[in-house]
Parts: C-alpha cells; structure tokens; sequence
C-alpha cells in the first residue's frame, strides 16, 4: 500500500491568535488541566496569576488588603492598589506579551508571569470581567473564552483605586472541576506568611500574619514533636525558619519571589547544603549531612530578579544568579544560612544542644539499621530486575521535564485479579502498577527498620524510588485502589500508616491519593452510566426509567478491563489524601493503628451506621409480580 504524504507549501503555515495558542496548549501556560484533586492543577492556577498580580501591586508599596471569594464555579478577587491604568485594561487581559512586568525596575521581584498570566485566565473562563478603578474613575470589560462581549467607556465611580477580577473556568476544559477547601486555605496562607502585614479576606475568613515563616512553621509543626524552638532570621532578600521534628525524612517549603517551588530548585539545593555547613562549622564535626537533616522542617523564601524557573507553572527554580549581575544563588543562599545558624547557635546554648542530641540520634538509627539496609537494597536490585510485582510504566516524574512525566502515576493494588484488570487497561506510557499480596503489615509505633525487613515494603520504596526523599521520586501520583468494602478500606488504613509514619513528606506533598471506582452500574440498551454513590443511583434509574439493569460491583476484579480503561482514563476520580494541620499526625495514626481497642471499640459503637439499599416503587412492582 503507498504511503500517504501530506502536501507541505504556503497553505501549510498557519497563525494561531493568542486565544487559540492557549486554549490549544493550555499546558504551555497553565501546566495542566485537572479537576482540581491535584494541588498544581489548572484552576489553582488561574486564581494565583490573578492573586500574584495583587501581591506584585502589593510589595510596591500600594494596597494592604486583598478581598477573594470563590464559589463552586465563581472566582472574585479585589485588590486596592493603583487600579490597570484605564487605557490598557482591555490589553492587559487581552495581549499577549503586554504587561508593566518587563521593566525590572517598575517590577523589581514580581510573582506573576510577565505578561502571559492574565491572558491565560481570560481565554480559558467562560466568563472574565475585569474593572479597575483609578482616581475616580472606572473602566471594566468582559470576555467570553478570551472573546470580548462587552467594552463600554470608561465612568465616574466612587469606589477606592484598585482591580476587580472576576472568572468562571470553562468546564469544557476542566472537566468535573471543584475547589478543594483545604488547598485553597494553604494557598491563601502561603501569600499571607511571605507578605507580612497584608489582610487576605477569602470567603468571610481573615488571613494575616506578623511574623512571616515563623508563623508558616509553627502551623506546620506540632509544638509537642518540635525539638527545639524554631530557629528565625531573615536577610535582604532571604527569610529562613528551621526545627527538627519527629518524623522521617526532610520536610521543606521553599518559595522564590512569593511562588511555592514545590520542586525546589537551586535556592532549596543551597540552603539544604548551608545547614549541613553551619551545623559543622558550629559543632566543629564531620557528620554526615544525612543525620543533620534528618527530621528537619524548615522553610526558605528567596527574592530574585528575573527569576528562571523550569517550567511555566514556576514550581521550581532554574537561576544561577540571584540577579543577572547578582552573586550566584548557591553562594548568596549557602553562605547567608550557614553563617546566620552558627551565630543562632553561638547566642542559644539550648537550641544547640537539642540540635545536637537530635543529630547523634539520627546517627545511631543510621548505623543501626545500617547493615540489614545494605542487605535489603541488594536483594531489592535483584527483585528489580524481575519484580512480579511492579509492572513499570514508560515515563517517570523524575526523568522526564515535559507534561508526560508530571502525568506518571502508580497504583498500588490488592491481589491478582485488580492487578490483572488495571494493567490490561492502563495508559503503559504513563500509569504502573504495583500488586500487595494481600494485608500489608501494620507499621504504627515500628521503626524504620521495618522497611527494610518487610520484602514489600522495601520494593514498594524501590519502585517509588524515595528511600533517600522525595528528588528521585518516580510517579507524581501514588495511587490506592483497593475495593471499596470492609477489607479494602482496612488495606488502604495500613497503607496510608506506612507512607505517614515513614514518608510524611509524600503525603504533605499531595502525591497520594485513593482511586475512586464506581459502585453501580446501570444500564439499558441505548446508554450505561456508572455511579459512585447510592444518590447518583437513584438518578441514574430514574434518568433511564423501564426497570434498568442495575449491577452492583463488589472488588475491582468484577469490573472487566474494558470498562476499567474509562474510570482509569481521562475522567479519573481521585480523592487526595491530606493532612489536617489542626490534627495531630501521631494521636490520630495511634487511635486509628494503635493498641487502644477500647477507645476505638467505643468510637466505632457510638459512630455505627447501617447502610440499606433504597428500593424504589418500580422495584418493589417488579418483586411483587414475581
């Protein structure tokens, strides 16, 4: 058969007008779509380029209070800075490439992406509206999908200078969106530690704070699991807060210029290396820099002029320099925390020596479990190379810079027959599977010991690859899918204890979710429609009426790979899992896993709930003809 060519001449080329390049690629601008599950998904997005743009009018010195309100599908933000000029309101929402953010010397450190951000929300909302208000006078516009439908002149008003913005995200785009609560409480508690002295008012509820990132670490830490008060100072251009902790790992916040770098990048490499050099310096001894950083919660916020970060999401920080004249991030970050901590510890006795028991602590674990962690690695590598359990993907979080690898996923699944069923209609390029034999152990109150000796925990951490934290991690979603019954619900508790008690920082990073299958079925022979809940049921047959078949699943093995590929696919439904930070992490992981029974006997009395199965009139016709 002759292969077909495709004619290339001057018909070929094509321009796309700024509102078709976005919504065409909306990746390049905005990372992903998503349905809100994911902390970096689209609409976050959206609402920080028109957030980021108030804090840059914010940190010139005009406007101390920011007004937000979100509703399921509405955005509102209002700023009292110096209002878009009237002239320009249209453009600056409407032109790519047109901004004040170009100047370094109008925007020294700005947070919004220069010229793009606004763009970007206006095209991909069904509805935008913008009006700002400068010196008694106002203009506003309003957009459809980056369409203008409304452009009267500008008028009189009373109001106080400033932006209005208001979007609602085209959900043909983000499909089934919603805004998670507790992401967007981090997101307005994050503008408000790195601008102290700034009021947020986001939905009734007021987010201010006086003392910066030693506020964010005391929100983040429990003052019961801290070692050590925590260590503050800040610098031109660099704030820093550091503690040690109880938990395994390292755990960092690290922004650049206001943006949460959840990535890191080159000021998080440096500051990482300036505690270790300070910690030596101080205590005048070589440790290794693993058993100083062990346990640490720490947090870092840099300013850089035009910054470079490695994607245009901005998560995490690409700059050599702290300036393009400037000193190099590595030397400016490094020299300022390692000097800053020696003197700390120099006029805090009793900080230091905290410091210090916390650090030969971690030494001793380290060599203690040193010998059977060597043996455990090696019989790992071996498994690796034909582990049954791991069925590997294409692309990984960790070595692919495109959308590909911040698609890559793993589920972590019970027994054979899920597994079968997931792995037959999974995405190969971007979605692995990992089988349990069964029950996994229930490591609550166990040290990290256990995960070496345990064969399946220890190739669960290989396949994730975060035994050394979470740089190496290989799938930016670890996936639960276990049935959804007595059983599974047990496997995904035990599950999730592992990855608290011994990876915290996976959860705290949003890369862990549960998957959400759907519990019936029903059907006719023109349409089928999977439901998640007994409400979407009920709507179901009476959506579809004449008495349609209904089947309830019981274990994702009784859901053929066929129909697996859609709940798998492009309308996944996941639950993220989260750490309420007015929780305590270790009381509530010891009354759920721990040896209390009683306590939990109690609660489980007093909570109990029958489930029954509604029986509409239909049905009960259909028995009674029977």
């Amino acid at each position: 058969m002759a292969k077909e060519t495709t004619e290339y001449n001057e018909s070929s080329i094509r321009s796309l007008d700024w509102r078709e390049h976005i919504r065409m690629r909306p990746g390049m601008y905005i990372g992903k779509l998503g349905d809100g599950s994911a902390k970096d998904d689209g609409i976050y997005v959206l609402v920080k380029e028109v957030i980021d743009n108030c804090i840059d009018e914010h940190m010139m010195g005009y406007g101390k209070t920011i007004d937000v309100k979100i509703t399921d599908q509405k955005v509102v933000v209002r700023d009292y800075g110096r209002g878009i000029p009237l002239g320009k309101v249209v453009d600056v929402v409407s032109k790519i490439n047109t901004g004040a953010k170009y100047d370094s010397g109008a925007f020294q450190k700005s947070v919004g992406l220069n010229g793009v951000g606004t763009k970007a929300v206006n095209a991909l909302s069904n509805y935008f509206k913008v009006q700002a208000y400068r010196e008694g006078q106002t203009k506003l516009a309003e957009f459809k999908k980056g369409v203008i439908t409304n452009d009267p002149k500008p008028g009189k008003s009373s109001e106080k200078n400033g932006t209005l913005v208001e979007f609602e995200p085209d959900n043909t785009m983000f499909k089934n969106y919603h805004f998670i609560p507790e992401y967007m409480d981090d997101l307005m508690w994050n503008y408000a530690f790195l601008n102290a002295g700034l009021t947020i008012n986001y939905n009734g509820r007021k987010f201010f704070s006086k003392d910066g990132l030693l506020d964010l670490l005391k929100q983040k830490s429990d003052p019961e699991e801290i070692h050590y008060p925590i260590i503050h100072f800040k610098g031109d251009d660099i704030e820093v807060a550091i503690t040690h902790g109880t938990q395994y790992g390292e755990e960092y916040y690290s922004f650049v210029n206001g943006q949460n770098t959840t990535q890191g990048g080159t000021h998080l490499a440096a500051f990482r290396e300036g505690i270790v050099r300070g910690a030596r310096d101080f205590f005048k001894k070589d440790f290794d820099a693993s058993d100083i950083r062990a346990s640490i919660v720490a947090a870092i916020a840099v300013r850089v002029q035009e910054p470079v970060f490695e994607s245009q999401t901005k998560t995490k920080l690409g700059s050599v320099n702290m300036a393009p004249d400037g000193p190099s991030v590595k030397n400016f970050v490094g020299d300022f925390v390692s000097k800053e901590l020696e003197i700390y510890l120099h006029k805090n006795p009793k900080t230091a020596e905290a410091m210090l028991k916390r650090i030969l602590q971690s030494e001793r674990e380290r060599k203690e479990i040193a010998g059977i962690k060597k043996l455990a690695n090696e019989r790992a590598k071996k498994a690796n190379l034909h582990n049954k359990k791991l069925r590997d993907c294409r692309f990984h979080f960790d070595d692919e810079k495109g959308l590909k690898g911040a698609e890559s996923m793993i589920f972590i699944t019970e027994g054979d027959s899920a597994s079968g069923s997931i792995t037959k209609s999974r995405n190969v390029e971007t979605q692995g599977v990992f089988s349990l034999r069964g029950k996994p152990l229930n490591c609550f109150g166990l040290t990290k010991k256990v995960v070496y000796e345990n064969e399946e925990f220890n190739l669960l951490q290989h396949a994730l690859n975060i035994e050394d934290g979470l740089d190496g991690l290989r799938y930016n979603k670890v996936i639960i899918a276990t049935d959804a019954d007595v059983d599974g619900m047990h496997i995904r508790l035990l599950l999730m204890t592992f990855f608290l008690q011994f990876f915290p920082d996976l959860v705290k990073a949003s890369h862990v979710y549960i998957l959400e299958t759907p519990l019936f079925r029903v059907r006719n022979k023109k349409e089928t429609i999977y439901c998640y809940s007994e409400e979407e049921k009920q709507a179901a047959v009476k959506k579809l009426g004449n008495k349609p078949e209904i089947t309830r699943f019981k274990g994702l093995g009784e859901i053929s790979p066929e129909e697996f590929g859609t709940f798998i696919g492009e309308d996944i439904r996941l639950q993220p899992v989260r750490i309420d930070k007015e929780k305590h992490l270790l009381k509530t992981l010891e009354f759920y896993m721990g040896k209390n029974t009683p306590d939990r006997q109690d609660f489980i009395i007093e909570n109990l709930r029958i489930e029954l199965d509604k029986v509409t009139p239909e049905e009960v016709e259909e028995v009674q003809e029977v």
